[in-house]
């Protein structure tokens, strides 16, 4: 049982987006919540790649958690899902998927600060093609009153955008761009993306995405995993933080425990036993 058809992969393809679907139940959401809070909070046994908080500022925080799947089993065995990682494959038009990295994003209670508007493969100068695809999990409801994610449709048609980063609009809060680059007959008109506590949705790695604000009561933990095909190459153009973990020569196919393979000959991969 698949969490696509064939009118969602035309979508995506189109769109470089697709709107949220359900993928865990209430006890699953609940472990998974759980466990985020403890890594959050420094309660975990092991620790993730990074933690800290992006923005710098105190009245609009964004912490961001990079390979939580490296501090907590719960989050490790959420990549092998079979589901969605048989609906990445679909999306991506490939037989093998592999883990790029994961991150979350956790816009506290009222003081949640935004996220600018952006691409993601610019700032991956170490792997090519831009063929990625992120799957992005509301552990809490994510709305426009807490910060849920933004995009804007067809976007990941147009290239890449000088250093993937636009910024933000004052007066639209859309984003920050400069209109000759938007292709003749196109707009950059931004989509609300709501997404359920359990839901996933689907962007491309050139798609423009934003979050805004959080200034609501609730908080908004958001768990995206960069999911690579399996033709993904190490092409060293720039640095980035999980680099030192890549251990094949540039060129070659990026791959390794740090990198986990997750689907591959057409079918899900099962979790590692820990």
């Amino acid at each position: 049982m698949s969490i696509l058809n064939p009118g969602d992969v035309a979508f995506f393809q189109e769109q470089g987006y697709l709107h949220a679907r359900r993928l865990l139940n209430e006890e699953e959401l609940a472990v998974m919540r759980a466990r985020f809070y403890e890594v959050l909070e420094g309660r975990s046994a092991k620790q993730p790649e990074t933690k800290r908080n992006m923005t710098g500022d105190e009245e609009n925080v964004v912490i961001q958690i990079v390979n939580i799947w490296e501090a907590d089993p719960v989050f490790e065995k959420y990549l092998y899902h079979p589901l969605l990682t048989e609906a990445v494959a679909q999306l991506m038009s490939t037989d093998t998927v592999r883990v790029w990295h994961d991150q979350i994003q956790y816009k506290p209670p009222h003081k949640g600060g935004p996220t600018v508007w952006h691409q993601d493969h610019p700032y991956w100068p170490v792997i090519q093609p831009p063929d990625l695809v992120s799957a992005w999990l509301a552990l809490e409801d994510a709305d426009w009153g807490n910060g849920c994610m933004c995009v804007v449709p067809r976007s990941h048609r147009w290239g890449a955008y000088r250093d993937g980063t636009l910024g933000i609009d004052p007066a639209t809060w859309g984003p920050a761009h400069d209109p000759d680059f938007v292709p003749a007959g196109e707009t950059a008109n931004l989509v609300p993306c709501p997404v359920k506590a359990g839901e996933v949705m689907f962007h491309h790695c050139l798609t423009w995405h934003g979050t805004p604000n959080n200034r609501s009561d609730r908080g908004r933990p958001g768990f995206a995993v960069h999911y690579m095909p399996g033709h993904t190459r190490y092409e060293p153009a720039g640095g980035h933080l999980i680099e030192h973990h890549i251990q094949v020569a540039p060129g070659e196919v990026l791959k390794g425990d740090h990198f986990p393979t997750v689907y591959e000959a057409g079918k899900p991969v099962p979790p590692k036993q820990n």
